[in-house]
C-alpha cells in the first residue's frame, strides 16, 4: 500500500464508518494532470446512490480542509459491485474458492496477469490456483485484483 493511500485511508475510513458503512478500499490513481480518488463503500444491506452521495459530501469537506492531494482530482464513491476489487489479505480469505483476475506490479515467472481460483492466504501471500499450478503471490506485488462474478 502506498504512503498516499495510507494517508487517505486515515482521513476517509473514520468518515465512512461514522456514516454507518464499511470502507472496502481506496484507489488513488495519478496519471499526469488527472488524478482519481475512488472510495469503495460497502454495507450488508447494499449501497444506494444516496449513500454514495452522503459519503462523497462528507469526504469532500474533509479533503478540502486537509488538502492531501495537490492539484485537481476527481472523487468517486461507489459500491465495490459484483466484480469487487480486493485490497487486503482478509478480503482474499473471505473469497476463497472464487475466481479472480490478478495483475502484478512486476512480472512473476514472465507474466503479470493471472486468472484463477483463490485458494487461501499463507503469511503475506495469496495462493492462486491457475489450472494445475498454484502460485504464491505476495500481497505487496499485487497491483489489482477483481473477483470474477458468477451468474
Amino acid at each position: 500500500m502506498s504512503g498516499k493511500v495510507s494517508e487517505l485511508e486515515s482521513l476517509l475510513v473514520p468518515i465512512v464508518e461514522a456514516l454507518g458503512y464499511n470502507c472496502w478500499g481506496i484507489e488513488y490513481l495519478s496519471q499526469g494532470r488527472h488524478t482519481l480518488l475512488r472510495v469503495y463503500i460497502d454495507h450488508p444491506d447494499g449501497i444506494s446512490v444516496e449513500a454514495c452521495a452522503a459519503v462523497s459530501r462528507q469526504a469532500s469537506a474533509v479533503l478540502d480542509v486537509e488538502d492531501p492531494i495537490s492539484g485537481d482530482y476527481t472523487l468517486e464513491v461507489s459500491s465495490p459491485g459484483m466484480d469487487r476489487p480486493l485490497f487486503r489479505l482478509e478480503q482474499y480469505a473471505d473469497h476463497v474458492g472464487e475466481q479472480a483476475k490478478i495483475r502484478l506490479r512486476v512480472p512473476y515467472e514472465g507474466r503479470r496477469n493471472f486468472q484463477g481460483v483463490i485458494r487461501g492466504i499463507e503469511g503475506d501471500d495469496v495462493i492462486l490456483q491457475v489450472e494445475d499450478h498454484e502460485y504464491l503471490l505476495p500481497i505487496d506485488s499485487i497491483d489489482k485484483c477483481n473477483i470474477i462474478p458468477r451468474f
